[in-house]
């Protein structure tokens, strides 16, 4: 790898992480994507990359992809990194990068400013290295929340180029996350009959049903788990994590509702598991027809995983190896990513980044070294797979 580039990484992270990127809708007194877009948008067409800005499904909320055109007939390549980052509530200086010892401290170091840092670079290295393929790099606001960014940058590039590999940047600690739970969330409103308490038998409880339902969801979580489990990410789940009801003292509730949140795991869609709580339901209102329920999907995303025999797993595994020494073991996350976006728009897709910590937490940290090594294995595969 040529030595301006890896001797420059450092600062270049240093240099996003000053950048004030907070996702807005999760704290609206920060400015949002908008600042560290402009950067990037500046520092990449500086370098004469082709850069596409892209803001018409969230105004004030900006992705950028950018592109380093290869010579034609080879493979085209896409990596993936996130602007935004989550609150800086409770840190004392998050946009000051501070380094101790191999570790880089501050607001985005791990997720994912250095992860963007080394994607950036490839792509400007890519433009010099006179690859066939297109080096692509897509960076998108809203990660954090509702994958605005993702999805308008997968509509903009299913106008524009096929890719045959996807790269995912986000932390793995230098192992290969190959595979991960969807999720689907669903609120239930529960209609009672409002009485005086004193004349309980003139009303209906919602918050009794409610109480039923939670004890319902209970079940059948526990009947999830004895399921046959996934190699990687072993069960599903079910479980409420809202709930409210009633309206005042001494009136019989005549409302309840709760948020009910369902883990997929690969062949289970939103669909599905729609039916599951459909037929939970049912039976709640076979038991007693007095209880009432509505239940309205919220938010649906799928599952992830990628083919066992994949090029470009297969490229990264042996280039992990030649870097570290050992083969990296092949991980089912627990949490849900972007990565399940970009599969489903058909393209080969696998999750391998850095190594850090304190993600969502005041101390978030990453391994500086971890980061070198990345760039260098990336580096080899992105040559072996558009060259």
């Amino acid at each position: 790898m040529p030595q301006d580039i890896h001797a420059s990484l450092e600062r270049l992270i240093a240099a996003l992480v000053q950048i004030d990127s907070v996702n807005p809708t999760l704290d609206p007194d920060h400015p949002g994507e908008a600042d560290l877009a402009c950067f990037v948008s500046t520092w990449c067409t500086d370098r004469g990359l082709k850069v596409d800005w892209l803001e018409s499904y969230a105004p004030g909320r900006p992705s950028v992809v950018i592109t380093a055109p290869g010579t034609g007939g080879g493979r085209n390549v896409l990596l993936y990194s996130h602007l935004d980052t989550v609150g800086v509530k409770g840190m004392a200086a998050p946009f000051e990068p501070r380094v101790e010892g191999d570790r880089m401290y501050g607001r985005g170091t791990i997720d994912m400013k250095a992860s963007l840092a080394v994607c950036m670079l490839l792509v400007a290295d890519a433009a010099t290295r006179g690859l066939a393929g297109d080096v692509v790099l897509m960076c998108v606001a809203d990660e954090e929340h509702d994958s605005i960014g993702t999805r308008e940058a997968l509509a903009h590039l299913a106008r524009t180029a096929r890719f045959d590999a996807a790269i995912v940047t986000e932390v793995t600690s230098m192992e290969l996350h190959v595979a991960h739970r969807g999720f689907a969330l669903f609120e239930v409103e529960l209609e009672g009959k409002e009485s005086h308490t004193s004349k309980p038998v003139e009303g209906v409880n919602a918050l009794t049903h409610l109480g039923r339902l939670l004890a319902a969801v209970e079940r059948h979580d526990e009947e999830l788990r004895r399921r046959t489990p996934h190699p990687l990410l072993a069960h599903g789940s079910l479980q409420a994590v809202l709930a409210e009801g009633g309206q005042e003292l001494f009136t019989t509730p005549s409302r309840a509702s709760a948020a009910i949140e369902r883990r997929t795991l690969p062949g289970e869609t939103a669909a599905t598991t729609l039916a599951e709580l459909e037929a939970l339901l049912a039976e709640l209102t076979a038991a007693d027809p007095t209880v009432k329920p509505t239940v309205r999907q919220v938010l649906a995303r799928s599952p992830f995983e990628v083919a066992p025999g994949a090029e470009v797993l297969e490229l990264l595994s042996v280039a992990i190896e030649a870097e570290t020494g050992t083969a990296p073991p092949r991980i089912g996350a627990p949490y849900w990513t972007d990565a399940a976006l970009i599969a489903e728009a058909g393209i080969p897709t696998v999750l391998f980044g850095p190594t850090g910590g304190g993600i969502h937490q005041l101390d978030e940290w990453v391994d500086l070294g971890s980061v070198h090594a990345v760039m260098r294995v990336l580096r080899r595969v992105v040559g072996e797979l558009a060259g």
